[in-house]
């Protein structure tokens, strides 16, 4: 070791309290780095093991393959692993429940028994063709429940609508109208099965599909010429070109269906979506650069604020013949040495930091959202390069500018310390205006921001960071929100309960059972609007202009979804929206809701747009929608004209949002039974939230009401909110996170910028300065040096968010908003943090001796 890393080596050690702020903000900043890194692995990790225990593993499907084709897959370079399914319908003879009245035969080889998630809650799986398990549902739904060893023959094939002559499978609820079926079972084929265990249901059974699952066994192996199968394949190498090797395969073969399993794909960073690739990376890109300039600016601040404190060191080393590349070696070397002890200790903090949150977050999702899977502390040795790397180049870019600007500090310039104070008259120079509104102690405290030119730019860097990580990452975490909203299903209620006759008696029984918590009943019939062009939202215009829609005599053709909600419900509803509930009694006065999101079939985005640009106050006259016997639309026939008493982007339980092109009107449901609708026209739903929806269903099908249909959409719903929740959770932690590096980044450097002010301090009160002036003017310091960094902050934040907008919007387009309240609460907490720092800072050095700190040198 040369001499002048020694003498570095010893400086440091001598500057104990300086040399530990630097190598804590090191700290800080790796264990940042290796935190967002470590949680975004593990993260997924927890959504891959989370969607593998619900649907299985696989990657690709092959529908209804051959045996010809099942061996050019197996030969495929891409193919891994192949499980082979095949599934199909019989009547369940005695079932309870009219809506499923079949049993749903999923066949599976013996791989795909261990691959898919199937619990076995009595006996075993099947091992031959002629053994089945049965889901314990069944036993609940039959007049005679089956026991292991029954014996049953059963005719197995395909659901096909009657009028569309199409396939239906289990996403697709039982077919039927006035209670009438609309489906039969085609391509039978007879089969003698011997059940051989009891399975508990499927959690990839919908609550709403019409069979009950059956597990069955397939052999590749013993299937007959012309019979076909389902092939899951697991690729050997996980890599965004699979999907276009899939479709080549199939194309080349002439294998008709391929379906990708794209959640568990998306969560190993694959996508066939070009637009939410170009969102993910975009949003990644501008994510590690907001974490890559803060860190910088927290490390580099320490490395500047270290350089001006050794000015006299520096400025000795070159007076006895040290040359500049050694002064500059001398700041690089302080900064591998800060590396060497910071950066292990930043990884151990990071790693444990995580862990201990995972510790902490699990029992609240595995209670909150009854999941199987809990967050593993997932440690890779890319994600420990990564920090270790970032932090590296951190470090180095933190060093470069002050190690240059150590090696041209003259020996000269290091004695008179002339380097950070310029004393040039047009710099320090002041308006005449600000002592005579603020007084003479703010007029020194601006002139010794000026004068300090360079550690008041560091200061105010500081906080400009500090400014737009917070922001940025506040609007990234409600962008990411709006998208995931806007991406899911929109429903506020847990089970929906129709049927023909339902009325007021009927609600109140259902709101009486134990664990329901809020029930509505809502009457629905389609009708029809012509709006004027000028009313049209911008999609719908730009349509129009493609040529993809038309005007009929310079009006557009609006499909209604007209809901009548029961009185109690539609009161509390407009009381929400500021609206006393007799506005509608004995009038035809209308809510509308006037914004909706969906996907664009051309572009795969996901778009949130008006649904029509109309005022309070104006009329829409709606018609009845009549069709011919050929089902061919009729002129439509006059029905009523509602008056616009509110638009709103709120909606009621049980409403869905309507499409582009479509509006949804609510009404009273005594409004809506004044209307002329025959009982064909509308129909009848009650929705409802329970504490235990499977509970509640339960009870409901109890009943025995087969003119009653219960959906039960909370599974559905409830994997909808996981989402959300653990999205909301991490990214609020690492708002918390980024907070309070924030925070230490300003006190950081602030506390520092004033422990180097004390001979200047000691100074003005050897002059008179009392201590009410001295505060005053620390006061008026810490507003100069807050508003200074909104006025750049603010600017550099919003255009933050403008470019993460515009990332989202290559998969989801909505307006740009700015967060105010956000805004807001920045402005007041910058002022908060800068004036703490300050004050913490004085009362530290208020009681120093004058003399003692006009000598000192250092901190």
């Amino acid at each position: 070791m040369n001499i002048i890393n020694k003498v570095t080596i010893r400086h440091l050690k001598q500057n104990k309290r300086r040399s530990l702020v630097t190598i804590i903000g090191v700290i800080i900043s790796v264990a940042m780095i290796t935190a967002v890194a470590t949680l975004g692995v593990s993260f997924l990790d927890l959504m891959v093991r989370q969607e593998i225990e619900k649907n299985g593993e696989w990657h690709v499907q092959y529908k209804n393959v051959t045996e010809e084709q099942i061996e050019a897959i197996e030969q495929d370079s891409g193919t891994q692993n192949m499980v082979f399914s095949s599934d199909g319908y019989s009547i369940l003879e005695g079932s309870q429940n009219d809506f499923k009245p079949y049993l749903y035969f999923k066949n599976y080889d013996e791989e795909g028994m261990e691959q898919f998630p199937i619990t076995v809650s009595e006996g075993r799986l099947p091992t031959t063709k002629e053994e089945v398990a049965i889901s314990d549902v069944i036993q609940d739904n039959v007049e005679v429940p089956f026991e292991i060893g029954d014996e049953l023959t059963v005719e197995v094939g395909e659901r096909v609508h009657i009028t569309d002559n199409k396939l239906l499978s289990q996403m697709d609820s039982l077919q039927t109208n006035e209670g009438e079926t609309l489906e039969k079972l085609d391509e039978l084929e007879t089969k003698n099965v011997t059940i051989v265990g009891v399975i508990d249901r499927p959690a990839w059974e919908p609550a709403w599909s019409p069979g009950y699952t059956v597990i069955g066994y397939v052999d590749k192996a013993t299937i007959a010429k012309g019979e076909t199968l389902d092939v899951f394949v697991t690729v050997a190498k996980l890599e965004s070109e699979l999907f276009d090797h899939a479709d080549e395969l199939a194309d080349k073969n002439g294998i008709v269906g391929v379906q990708f399993n794209s959640e568990l794909l998306r969560y190993y960073g694959l996508t066939d979506n070009d637009n939410l690739r170009a969102t993910l990376f975009s949003l990644a890109g501008i994510i590690m650069a907001v974490i890559l300039i803060g860190s910088v600016a927290l490390i580099y601040n320490a490395f500047a604020i270290s350089v001006s404190e050794r000015a006299r060191h520096l400025g000795m080393l070159s007076s006895v013949g040290a040359t500049k590349k050694q002064k500059r070696n001398s700041v690089f070397f302080e900064g591998a040495v800060i590396g060497i002890i910071s950066i292990p200790i930043g990884l151990l903090a990071g790693l444990g930091g995580i862990g201990l949150t995972f510790v902490f977050i699990n029992p609240l999702i595995e209670d909150a959202l009854n999941i199987t899977e809990k967050l593993e502390l997932v440690i890779t040795p890319a994600s420990l390069i990564l920090a270790c790397s970032i932090s590296i180049l951190t470090i180095f870019i933190s060093s470069y500018v002050p190690a240059k600007r150590a090696s041209k500090i003259s020996a000269i310039d290091a004695m008179r310390q002339t380097q950070d104070i310029k004393l040039v008259g047009k710099n320090v120079k002041t308006s005449k205006w600000v002592r005579k509104v603020f007084g003479l102690e703010a007029e020194i405290g601006l002139k010794n921001v000026k004068r300090n030119r360079k550690r008041y730019l560091a200061t105010v860097f500081s906080l400009v960071i500090s400014i737009v990580l917070f922001l940025s990452v506040t609007y990234f975490t409600d962008g990411l929100k709006k998208s995931l909203e806007m991406s899911q299903t929109a429903s506020q209620f847990d089970l929906q309960i129709s049927g023909s006759g339902l009325d007021e008696v009927d609600l109140e029984i259902y709101a009486q059972l134990e664990q329901v918590t809020k029930t509505s009943l809502i009457k629905s019939a389609q009708a029809e609007a012509f709006i004027e062009s000028d009313q049209l939202p911008g999609q719908l215009t730009e349509q129009l202009e493609n040529g993809d829609m038309f005007l009929e005599d310079e009006k557009f053709r609006y499909y209604v979804d007209l809901q009548g909600i029961d009185d109690a419900s539609f009161e509390a509803y407009a009381k929400e929206l500021g609206i006393e509930g007799d506005t509608f009694a004995g009038n035809r006065k209308a809510i509308v809701i006037d914004q909706t999101s969906y996907e664009d079939a051309d572009s795969g985005k996901f778009i949130e747009t008006k649904t029509i640009n109309a005022e309070v106050g104006n009329e829409i006259e709606l018609q009845k929608i009549l069709y011919s016997e050929t089902n061919e639309q009729l002129e439509g026939e006059m029905l009523s004209t509602f008056e616009i008493a509110a638009l709103t982007d709120q909606v009621p339980m049980g409403v869905q949002e309507a499409g582009l092109g479509g509006l949804t009107i609510i009404i009273p449901k005594t409004t809506f039974e004044q209307l002329d609708f025959t009982e064909d026209e509308n129909s009848t739903s009650i929705y409802a939230t329970s504490s235990d929806p499977m509970a509640t269903q339960a009870m409901i099908e109890e009943q025995n009401d087969n003119n009653i249909q219960v959906y039960n959409i909370y599974q559905q719903r409830q994997q909808e909110e996981q989402m959300i929740l653990l999205m909301s959770v991490f990214i609020y932690g690492f708002i918390t996170l980024i907070s309070l590096i924030s925070i230490a980044n300003i006190f950081n450097t602030i506390s520092t910028s004033i422990s180097l002010r004390k001979r200047e301090f000691a100074m003005l009160r050897s002059v008179g300065m009392t201590p009410k002036g001295f505060n005053k003017m620390i006061r008026y310091e810490s507003l100069f040096y807050g508003g200074k960094a909104l006025a750049y902050g603010l600017p550099i934040s919003i255009a933050v968010m403008i470019a993460m907008h515009r990332s989202l919007g290559y998969t989801f387009q909505y307006e740009f908003s700015l967060p105010w309240m956000s805004i807001f609460f920045t402005i007041v907490v910058i002022f908060l943090i800068v004036g703490a720092a300050m004050l913490y800072s004085i009362i530290k050095i208020k009681n120093a001796n004058i003399i003692e700190s006009l000598k000192q040198e250092n901190a």
